[in-house]
């Protein structure tokens, strides 16, 4: 009992305990958030100071900035106005100064309005005056005012006309002394500028070798080769004793030589055979072609002549195998331009258009159809149609007076091309008919149908003609070489006799593939 009651006291004790201190423990717990509360408060209320006193001194700033601003504006806005009075005080004088000059300028326009009718009145006075005169001169002289004009000018023009006769004699009477000296002097110092060459064989080129076994290849099996050759190029290929050497004689540079070439390539190689000779000489008439092409443009570049159309080019080019009674045609034009620039510089006109105009003065020689046209005119007429200028144009035509010679270029080339053809050893005459009868001869044949190529070889004596095979037949060939005979004998003049020999060759070509 005894125990149990302690314990009950014990533990009743305890629960007291743990009461006591639980209340004890919520005081304090009240106390220490009272303190806190407390400090609170005040912390809140010094913050609340600060952010017043910081709130105060940003008012206070705002408040003198917009002072300052204000008292700037307020300065701006007085020197504004000051200017603007300044500106007013300006104008005011400047109106003023206006006025002043306008009253001016009013009385100066009231005086001269008076002494332009002082003027007026006194010209009035004057033309009558004047007519009063004219009146009592033509009075006097019984002569009107227009006659006495017209008489006054007539005795004008003949005093005029009386001293320039007499001025025009003094200067006919030294031209006359003075003038052919100096057109001499001014000839002989072109001639003596300009080098020159002088003519050429031109109908035979020889054809050297290294020896004379090579002769048999050429002619071939029973002359098969020989033969080719010369029905390809045109050319008479004599081979003869001479040693080392093969003449190809023909009247036409080009076809000589491409025969030449077409034979050194031959040679070198070794393979002569007839098909192999035409596609040699195909291969070297287009090189030969080229290089006319190649001759022209290298021409036109050495004597600086620009802009010349390519197919004058060509003519220019083509000189190169052409010859004027014996004379290289293009080293005769060269020399012809060199003369006329001299002469044209000597005599203070264009060098340049007269060099162009000497180059193409001979180009109606050289066109591949050869109309009956005189060469200056057809020159003329391709220099027209290549677009050259106008004065180019007419001294080539009037170099030899086939047309009216209107420019002072006409005269030079004409002068320039007869010195270069007078020159000591420039031309051989009779070397020049011999081609001209032979290209007439070829051009006869080729009048016919059906003739594609005709050569005239042996200096003239043989002419053959290449018809074609689908065009003639063997029959007709008869007739059409007893025609060209007839033709010949009845148009053209020639010594001894001509041998037309027709050749109709039929092909058959396949291809192995």
């Amino acid at each position: 009992m005894d125990t149990a009651i302690w314990i009950i006291i014990a533990a009743a004790a305890a629960v007291a305990g743990y009461v006591l201190a639980t209340v004890l423990s919520k005081r304090n717990a009240r106390s220490a958030a009272n303190i806190i509360l407390d400090d609170a408060r005040r912390e809140a209320d010094v913050v609340k100071e600060k952010k017043i006193l910081k709130a105060k001194e940003e008012e206070m700033k705002i408040l003198s900035e917009a002072e300052r601003t204000a008292t700037q504006k307020i300065q701006k806005a007085q020197a504004s106005e000051n200017r603007s009075r300044q500106r007013e005080q300006q104008l005011n004088q400047q109106q003023g100064e206006l006025s002043r000059r306008k009253k001016e300028l009013d009385s100066a326009k009231a005086s001269l309005d008076a002494r332009e009718n002082q003027v007026n009145s006194r010209s009035e006075e004057v033309e009558q005056m004047l007519r009063t005169a004219q009146e009592e001169l033509e009075r006097i002289s019984g002569l009107s005012a227009e006659e006495a004009k017209e008489k006054l000018v007539e005795s004008l023009k003949d005093e005029a006309k009386s001293a320039a006769a007499g001025y025009i004699n003094d200067i006919m009477d030294d031209a006359k002394l003075t003038a052919s000296k100096e057109a001499k002097k001014i000839v002989i110092q072109s001639i003596q500028r300009v080098a020159t060459e002088t003519a050429v064989e031109n109908s035979v080129t020889v054809f050297h070798i290294d020896n004379d076994e090579i002769k048999g290849r050429i002619i071939g099996r029973e002359g098969r080769n020989i033969r080719a050759l010369e029905a390809a190029t045109g050319i008479e290929i004599i081979v003869d004793d001479t040693p080392e050497a093969i003449v190809l004689s023909g009247f036409d540079p080009v076809r000589r030589e491409i025969a030449r070439l077409a034979l050194h390539q031959l040679v070198v190689d070794g393979r002569i055979h007839p098909a192999r000779i035409e596609e040699v000489v195909a291969k070297v008439r287009k090189q030969v072609e080229e290089e006319i092409i190649e001759t022209g443009k290298r021409t036109a570049i050495d004597l600086g002549i620009h802009g010349l159309h390519p197919e004058l080019i060509r003519m220019v080019g083509k000189m190169k195998y052409r010859s004027s009674y014996g004379q290289n045609l293009l080293q005769h034009s060269r020399e012809t331009a060199n003369l006329c620039a001299v002469m044209a510089s000597e005599l203070g006109l264009n060098p340049k258009k007269a060099r162009r105009a000497g180059l193409l003065h001979d180009i109606g020689k050289v066109p591949d159809d050869e109309p009956e046209l005189p060469h200056a005119l057809l020159g003329m007429k391709l220099a027209e149609k290549y677009k050259e200028k106008p004065e180019i144009c007419n001294a080539i035509g009037a170099h030899h007076d086939e047309v009216e010679q209107t420019s002072l270029l006409a005269p030079i080339v004409q002068v320039c091309d007869a010195i270069s053809g007078a020159r000591p050893g420039a031309r051989r005459e009779i070397v020049e008919a011999y081609i001209k009868r032979l290209n007439d001869l070829e051009q006869l044949a080729l009048s016919y149908p059906g003739v594609l190529k005709t050569y005239a070889i042996q200096a003239g004596r043989e002419l053959r003609v290449i018809v074609g095979a689908d065009k003639i037949t063997d029959e007709e060939t008869d007739k059409l070489s007893n025609e060209i005979a007839r033709k010949i004998q009845d148009e053209m003049t020639y010594p001894g006799q001509v041998k037309i020999t027709v050749i109709r060759e039929t092909r058959a070509v396949a291809f192995a593939k």
